[in-house]
């Protein structure tokens, strides 16, 4: 059978459409950094003054977050940017920021806004849209990536800030930040107290090699 021409340009043409329009629908959009008071919190923190008194042994998608994570993240002793006392399960490289996409109490009920998240048309059916995400976050001349594995600080509801336009946070409490890292990003980044990073999300595929990505956490919400 003989191809003719035109119709041989005009599939190929379609394909490289279909295959342009895929990747950017199933990619994380890479936007402008927003800057923002960054601070420390770990797997496994108890509950004070300086946390508003929320423990970090459960995460926004996991009940047994300390558990499957392998134990406490100690931000104190340190062997390289894992704790000592034990090899992390999950990637000790993870951060919060303040939105979460399901209605409280209502699991696995997504909020309205969650409609709105960028690649929203990627996981359904009560799945997670958020967990294990990537950011990239720079910090003077270091840069450096985590997957988002809690929400907070302070909020859970401010889509404006962390999808929208609003620069800045909702979070009122204490020093007002917008994004919590681990001890392994806070290392990283060179961080030795509060200070102000910028972040912006990115897709997996764009993310290169590092420290990283020596363990990927895949794992899906578990909820008692």
């Amino acid at each position: 059978m003989t191809i003719r021409p035109v119709y041989l340009w005009t599939s190929l043409i379609a394909l490289a459409l279909l295959v342009y329009l895929s990747a950017v629908v199933f990619a994380a959009p890479r936007g402008e950094y927003k800057s923002t008071t960054t601070t420390l919190f770990w797997v496994g923190e108890e509950a004070d003054a300086s946390n508003d008194y929320i423990a970090n042994d459960e995460s926004y998608w996991d009940n047994n977050w300390q558990e499957h994570f392998g134990g406490i993240d100690d931000p104190l002793y340190r062997c390289g940017y894992h704790p000592c006392t034990f090899t992390p399960k999950e990637n000790p490289f993870y951060f919060a920021l303040p939105y979460g996409e399901f209605v409280q109490g209502s699991a696995p009920q997504y909020k309205e806004s969650a409609a709105k998240i960028p690649w929203a048309s990627v996981l359904n059916n009560g799945r997670p849209l958020l967990k294990n995400r990537w950011i990239e976050v720079r910090f003077g001349t270091q840069t450096c990536y985590g997957q988002w594995q809690d929400v907070g600080p302070g909020e859970s509801d401010d889509f404006v800030y962390v999808f929208g336009e609003s620069a800045t946070p909702k979070n009122t409490f204490g020093v007002r930040a917008g994004l919590d890292i681990s001890p392994a990003l806070w290392t990283c980044l060179g961080l030795e107290t509060n200070a102000t990073t910028s972040w912006r999300f990115v897709d997996e595929r764009d993310v290169p090699e590092g420290p990283w990505k020596e363990i990927v956490t895949t794992s899906d919400i578990t909820w008692r």
